[in-house]
């Protein structure tokens, strides 16, 4: 009974033992295994297109350039390309910003940054356009000196109130259009295509002769489609 018990108590504290070892180790292998998963994770940087303005061929886009660039080395970013353009804000077409925007939608980098907003958009409603289509194919967008970073929940909210307020501002308008144009009718005002004075007399007689509707429309000025619609209505 003695070796029996000797045995019993032996098992016993083996297996605690075992026990003890297992609780110990696991901790190990979990550290391992992160370890390991970190080192098998690469984060790769982001890649980041950088933009520049000025309105004349005088001015020096370096100081915007070389702050961007700056601020690309601190977020450990990959600087992909810099679009230049040396012109005014107002003009619709701009060589580097349309080659920047196209190769956006190729997908060439991630994030897009400016030294400033008006650098950038030459208008609220060209911002927000641009934003919403970098939003859409997954392209975050920063302005160095508004602060402003749409990856972030702050940059976000400032995009939602942007949205907000541009569609607050269209509504306006549609509105204002929408009633002036109730108060130019209540004073008899015609909206449309000027009525076209057409000679049925004339065209009358030409087509009697023959004439084509080309040639009929030639010789009195009035277009040709005018003057075949005048005819189904009988007016000829």
């Amino acid at each position: 009974m003695s070796h029996m018990l000797c045995l019993m108590r032996h098992v016993k504290d083996s297996i605690s033992n075992r026990s003890c070892c297992l609780r110990v180790a696991r901790p190990g292998i979990s550290r391992t295994g992160a370890k390991f998963a970190a080192e098998a994770i690469i984060v790769k940087p982001k890649r980041v297109a950088l933009y520049t303005r000025v309105s004349t061929g005088e001015q020096n886009a370096d100081l915007q350039s070389n702050e961007l660039t700056e601020y690309a080395a601190f977020r450990k970013w990959e600087i992909i390309d810099t679009y230049s353009d040396k012109m005014s804000g107002a003009k619709d077409k701009r060589p580097a910003l349309d080659r920047l925007m196209a190769d956006a939608k190729r997908g060439r980098f991630d994030v897009v940054a400016v030294w400033r907003f008006d650098r950038f958009a030459r208008s609220t409603s060209h911002l927000l356009r641009a934003l919403e289509e970098f939003a859409a194919l997954g392209i975050d967008f920063v302005s160095l000196k508004e602060s402003i970073d749409t990856s972030t929940p702050t940059g976000k909210m400032i995009f939602t109130v942007l949205a907000a307020v541009a569609e607050l501002e269209r509504s306006t308008i549609r509105e204002r259009v929408i009633a002036g144009q109730r108060a130019a009718k209540r004073r008899g005002v015609r909206f449309g295509r000027p009525t076209v004075e057409v000679d049925t007399a004339l065209v009358g007689n030409l087509r009697s002769k023959g004439l084509s509707w080309r040639d009929i429309a030639e010789r009195t000025g009035v277009p040709k489609d005018t003057c075949i619609r005048a005819s189904e209505r009988g007016a000829l």
